[in-house]
């Protein structure tokens, strides 16, 4: 299995310094404000599309993205919140290097980076599946609106 990791090099995290890590924390902050904002747009289309869907199958298609939107949704605010917090202590680790055991924080750092990347796998494969059931409710719906005028 394929990890997606921000780090330049497989030790960075050990060799880095606190001003380093906290360069890359931002970076990571910034991106998961990036796709709160995707996600946001990924519930706006959802809802733009449901007033459209007259099948059941196309309702039942929707409810589960939109359940796993919901999922994704939630790991991005818990990611956000930890980042911020690791923010903080990098913060203090900067002004006062001895405030937490280094080997300890380093982890927590690694950690922190590895749920960012399953959060991303996760994410893409949110924002692919409701592309391809947008496409595909939009052209079965138009095909049922077309025969239904057709008939009028």
């Amino acid at each position: 299995m394929s990890i997606f990791r921000n780090r330049p090099q497989d030790n960075y995290i050990n060799e880095a310094n606190w001003q380093e890590l906290y360069t890359l924390t931002e970076h990571w902050k910034s991106d998961l404000l990036f796709y709160k904002d995707d996600l946001r747009f990924l519930h706006q289309l959802i809802k733009k599309y449901l007033v459209w869907i007259s099948k059941k199958e196309n309702l039942d298609l929707v409810k589960e993205i939109e359940v796993s939107l919901l999922e994704v949704d939630h790991q991005c605010t818990s990611l956000l919140e930890r980042t911020t917090k690791h923010l903080h202590h990098l913060t203090e680790l900067i002004e006062n290097p001895f405030a937490y055991d280094s080997h300890k924080f380093r982890t927590e750092h690694g950690v922190l980076e590895d749920d960012l990347s399953k959060f991303v796998k996760d994410f893409r494969k949110n924002r692919k599946e409701v592309f391809s059931i947008t496409e595909y409710i939009i052209d079965g719906e138009q095909l049922v609106r077309h025969y239904t005028d057709l008939a009028d």
